[in-house]
């Protein structure tokens, strides 16, 4: 069985070069052959350009096709997995259309398997380490009320005045500057237009006790049943959201006020020229260190009194070998590979896994990629 790699970005690299390494069968697609050539052609010469009529030709039954590529080609490779009785991966979070799949793979055996990265993906396996070790514990009580937070960030190691720096097109970001969340606060649907009209404060139960920007990111609330939470169990706030480096709201005040005013073609257009000005003057320098930070956390109150409340906490940075940011994204995508091929995970359409012993394995790995990884239990 091949693995067919589609994309080889800058958080595309480390993953793709440790499936090279381990010895399995993989072909390189890319847009510009060349560019991957520079990133993995000490290990391998199967890179091939990249159509999708090319690899829809060259994908057999029992294949593996990875989408590393734009989000809107990741349905579109899908497609050709399920023609070719392929499997399918991807960092991604499941659009509705890759959702409507579903019935379709799973009556034909494939898994095609999603929000496997970062975040998505670390932050899903540690949410449901987390709430398999409340259930466990003797804390455990359904009329417990519960707090859950997901916090994940990208940034430059050492800061810059604009409090941030783009590891791939600045488009993506500027869009979701556009996007609504939705969230839990204080037992009530919180709903926000806007990232910087939620932004609040967050502080690390690292040392030190580091202060970032926070706000809520995308619609918190159907992870909510993903991450096994009962239905009738009283969860007072829940929120997946997105770190910035403090001054971000202040460096980037000017955006938000442009980004606000946007609307229709012209706006698009102006997103476009804002992406390419960000992209020439805030990308990453050659060799210059990136870094990640996750904080996953679980509280459980009772009568006003913490009982239970445990953190994941990861900070990570680049080095010689790697970005932050490719380790965290593209290893946890190999090891999504290497379970598809092993069997180990379900047919159909789903997200990062359930299974506490695939869990247990991919954490295990995910504490090689960071330089920091603790489990903190707050009331030890």
């Amino acid at each position: 069985m091949t693995i067919h790699w589609c994309g080889t970005g800058l958080s595309a690299i480390p993953g793709l070069r440790r499936l090279i390494r381990n010895g399995h069968d993989v072909t390189v697609w890319n847009r510009t052959p060349e560019k991957a050539r520079a990133e993995v052609g000490d290990l391998t010469d199967d890179i091939r350009a990249f159509t999708p009529e090319a690899l829809a030709e060259a994908v057999q039954k029992g294949d593996v096709v990875v989408s590393m590529l734009p989000a809107d080609w990741h349905v579109a490779l899908a497609e050709i997995c399920l023609a070719r009785e392929a499997h399918f991966v991807s960092s991604s979070y499941i659009a509705p259309e890759m959702r409507a799949l579903d019935d379709a793979a799973r009556a034909k055996g494939l898994s095609f398997v999603n929000e496997v990265g970062l975040d998505p993906g670390i932050d899903h396996l540690m949410a449901h380490h987390l709430v398999a070790a409340y259930r466990a514990s003797e804390a455990f009580d359904p009329a417990n009320e519960l707090s859950f937070t997901s916090y994940c960030g990208g940034f430059p190691k050492v800061p810059n005045d604009f409090r941030y720096k783009f590891s791939w097109s600045p488009l993506g970001v500027l869009k979701a500057l556009r996007s609504p969340s939705r969230s839990l606060k204080d037992f009530e649907e919180l709903n926000v237009d806007r990232p910087w009209n939620a932004i609040t404060r967050f502080t690390t139960p690292l040392a030190g006790a580091e202060e970032f920007e926070a706000y809520p990111n995308r619609d918190s609330l159907p992870f909510i049943a993903d991450y096994r939470l009962d239905p009738d169990w009283k969860v007072k706030t829940f929120v997946r959201g997105t770190l910035r480096l403090d001054g971000w709201s202040e460096a980037w005040a000017p955006v938000f006020r442009e980004v606000e005013t946007l609307n229709g073609p012209e706006g698009d257009a102006r997103l476009k020229e804002m992406s390419d000005q960000f992209w020439a003057d805030h990308a990453y320098d050659e060799g210059e260190a990136d870094r990640v930070v996750l904080f996953v956390s679980l509280k459980a109150e009772k009568d006003g009194a913490t009982v239970w409340h445990r953190t994941y906490a990861m900070d990570a940075w680049g080095d010689a070998e790697s970005s932050a940011m490719g380790r965290l994204v593209s290893v946890p995508v190999s090891l999504a590979i290497e379970a598809v091929l092993a069997g180990r995970l379900p047919a159909g359409v789903t997200p990062a896994p359930h299974d506490p012993a695939v869990i247990e394995d991919w954490l295990a790995e995910v504490g090689k990629l960071a330089q920091k990884l603790e489990v903190v239990d707050h009331l030890a």
